[in-house]
């Protein structure tokens, strides 16, 4: 492997080289390896409309069930021939589970982001701890405003749609816009969509399930949106707004025509099936009801190009 791990990689004026070994063009390229988040200190805390409701209506949370089913997913991951890596655990980040909010990965190298709520800020440490054992070079960090993974979205090789919430929200348009003028300048395509903050990242209604193949939740994805899916030839499957509250349209995309999604989403499971698609289907009922899902619970280090 020629990656060696750099603080900062990114060219300013564009043709950053790609990594040799590390990286992704794409959401739905063979995942080779994937990073999780540890469930060890995994507790709800109100950091979205979906985690305020759980918490407001006295959900029970069982920490113990939710480590069972976190290393029901590895076990999926595995199964599915994915290398399966690990943030270290620190007692004071319970939300480390999410590893998909405090980095991006590209093919030139890991964005660290810049996490909205106080009590996850640290999580952006323990990600340049991670990249750096790995060896992992890091493109650039987020400098502009607040940035969550969840919303750096690539839909193709050379594309990426990048959401924003406002300043009540978890990614801010001053964040979202220094990301576009990077990737500008690496010659992307960089579409940009403000959303409404309480569906909290894109990730939770536009989700890649293979090449031109794209989960969307119509009732809550803005029909520009939807209309520049359609643009580029990509079908959509739709998923049911109750169902993206719980996180039902959160999935991954495996590669070779297969997804892991939670195994309550039913409706998406059955119309993956029709398309074709294998489906690794854990169950995570403890950990969504704290706000994300298998999506939010990962990020890719490396997959085949797209």
């Amino acid at each position: 492997m020629s990656d060696q791990f750099s603080l900062r990689v990114r060219s300013d004026g564009g043709d950053t080289p790609a990594l040799q070994h590390w990286g992704a063009d794409c959401e739905y390229g063979v995942l080779r390896d994937v990073l999780l988040g540890p469930a060890d200190h995994y507790r709800w805390l109100e950091t979205s409309s979906v985690s305020k409701k759980s918490i407001r209506r006295n959900y029970a949370f069982d920490p113990a069930i939710a480590r069972r089913q976190h290393a029901e997913m590895v076990s999926a991951y595995e199964s599915a021939d994915v290398r399966v890596h690990l943030h270290e655990p620190d007692p004071a980040l319970p939300y480390q589970v999410f590893a998909r909010d405090s980095s991006a990965m590209t093919p030139f190298g890991a964005i660290i982001t810049s996490m909205a709520n106080w009590w996850r800020r640290g999580e952006n440490y323990r990600a340049i701890e991670t990249y750096a054992r790995l060896g992992i070079p890091i493109y650039d960090y987020v400098t502009a405003g607040t940035f969550e993974g969840g919303d750096f979205n690539v839909i193709e090789p050379g594309c990426v749609l990048i959401g924003w919430e406002g300043d009540e929200g978890r990614s801010q348009e001053s964040a979202a816009l220094q990301l576009k003028n990077w990737f500008d300048a690496e010659g992307w395509e960089v579409r940009l969509a403000d959303i409404d903050p309480f569906y909290v990242h894109i990730d939770l209604m536009v989700v890649m399930l293979a090449p031109k193949l794209a989960a969307v939740c119509l009732e809550s994805t803005d029909p520009e949106v939807v209309a520049w899916l359609e643009s580029k030839q990509i079908e959509i499957v739709s998923v049911p707004f109750q169902d993206t509250l719980d996180l039902g349209c959160n999935v991954v995309a495996l590669g070779n025509d297969r997804i892991l999604l939670p195994e309550k989403s039913k409706v998406l499971k059955d119309k993956a099936r029709a398309h074709g698609l294998e489906v690794f289907d854990p169950d995570v009922s403890m950990i969504t009801p704290g706000g994300g899902g298998v999506h939010c619970m990962c990020q890719a280090l490396r997959r085949d190009p797209g």
